[in-house]
């Protein structure tokens, strides 16, 4: 659940920042009549979104680096023509509103089919992953991505609440300053497509660019989260400053309210910002933490088997065994007493998808150190999904005979010792 909570905020808080400015920018700036092309456009992009998250998943008709390629050249294109005529709303004031403003919905279009498809994509994933869809891990990890996607609301009103109480060149400037930095890291994105696809020719300039940006990509998140911070401490500092007249309680009382929720407002900001930054860095780093395997088990070797005898394995724990091949390499197996039967699961310490990572026991389940995928334990021992590689094996005098031969089939499963 921590995974899908931590991965949904990093996939889509600088969607949120940017969002709730540009929808605060245009509040201020526009007509009500105005605003609702703007709700169009975002309807539109949201059920854009929808349509590509399926399309990626289920079909090849999409290829997300071109996409991306498209999405960012319009979105830039599309800044600049902001800019433009936001300049000129003096000289022209209803073909600048009209042109900036269609501009501005089209990047607000822009971020959302780039943050939103795999957002909508993780049902479909955690399904495709999972054996079972009513299974617990596949409740808890939905459960995480919309935990995650409402901290991300919150954030995003909270931003947008806050901005629409400065003033309209401050939030113009905050705005304009997120807006920046994440058409910096669109800019870097665009030069890997055109690399990728050998539409130019690398050179160590651009090769560091896309290196620094694909290394370093937190910095754009946190830079934008860094300029949002403004808009709490601006508040915060005109609401100490301010000092409006009144002439009855009435109005006194509509001041200290106005207050009350300016400083709610930024404490909210500012609570989101630090939950987002403390999941993306902390609560990361300790989902993320390495799993240790337990330990190779020692079992003879009789007659071109390994032999596991009943008494090594019947505590219904996963046991783990190993073949060591004359060049060193490692073929482990696993053993493990099926819940409420007097059958065993066995399998090789590795699966079709995930290769030889290994797989941990876990409050009592058998779990992908990869993918974390729960396994059902009566299902080992059978191929699909993430399950472990079937291997040969029989029983005889109260023991799990494994061939040495059957194991040496699947050696090229594993590169070397753990």
């Amino acid at each position: 659940m921590l995974k899908y909570i931590i991965s949904t905020i990093e996939l889509l808080i600088t969607a949120a920042v940017n969002i709730a400015l540009i929808l605060a920018y245009i509040k201020i700036s526009y007509t009500s009549k105005a605003k609702i092309a703007v709700y169009i456009g975002l309807g539109a992009g949201a059920v854009s979104a929808g349509v590509m998250g399926c399309l990626k998943n289920f079909t090849k008709l999409v290829d997300t680096m071109l996409c991306n390629f498209f999405i960012f050249g319009i979105s830039l294109a599309m800044l600049v023509i902001f800019f433009v005529f936001a300049a000129l709303r003096k000289k022209l004031p209803r073909v600048g509103a009209a042109v900036s403003l269609c501009a501005l919905t089209t990047v607000l279009v822009g971020i959302m089919l780039y943050a939103l498809p795999d957002y909508f994509g993780y049902p479909i994933t955690i399904w495709l992953n999972e054996n079972s869809v009513f299974s617990t891990n596949v409740l808890f990890k939905n459960i995480g991505a919309i935990i995650g996607f409402l901290l991300i609301l919150l954030t995003c009103a909270a931003i947008n609440r806050g901005a629409v109480r400065l003033p309209k060149a401050a939030v113009f400037v905050i705005m304009t300053l997120v807006l920046v930095t994440n058409a910096a890291r669109q800019i870097t994105v665009i030069i890997n497509v055109l690399i990728s696809k050998r539409w130019i020719k690398s050179n160590s300039f651009l090769f560091g660019i896309v290196k620094f940006s694909t290394n370093h990509s937190d910095v754009f998140i946190y830079v934008s989260m860094v300029i949002t911070l403004l808009i709490p401490i601006i508040l915060l500092i005109r609401s100490a400053r301010s000092n409006e007249p009144y002439d009855n309680p009435a109005q006194k009382r509509k001041i200290k309210k106005k207050r009350i929720l300016i400083r709610r407002w930024s404490a909210t900001v500012v609570s989101c910002l630090a939950v987002s930054v403390l999941s993306m860095t902390v609560v990361k780093a300790y989902v993320n933490k390495p799993v240790e395997l337990s330990p190779v088990e020692k079992a003879p070797e009789i007659d071109g088997n390994i032999c596991v005898s009943f008494e090594m394995v019947d505590d219904g724990h996963l046991h783990r065994f190993a073949y060591y091949t004359e060049s060193g390499k490692e073929i482990r197996f696993i053993v493990i007493k099926k819940p409420n039967s007097s059958s065993y699961g066995v399998g090789l310490d590795a699966c079709d998808i995930c290769g030889e990572t290994g797989y941990y026991e876990k409050d009592g389940q058998v779990v992908c150190k990869l993918c974390d995928v729960v396994m059902n334990i009566n299902t080992i021992g059978f191929k699909g999904g993430c399950n472990p590689i079937v291997i040969d094996y029989r029983i005889e005098n109260g023991q799990i005979l494994v061939p040495i031969a059957g194991l040496l089939e699947h050696e090229s499963e594993f590169k070397g010792r753990m």
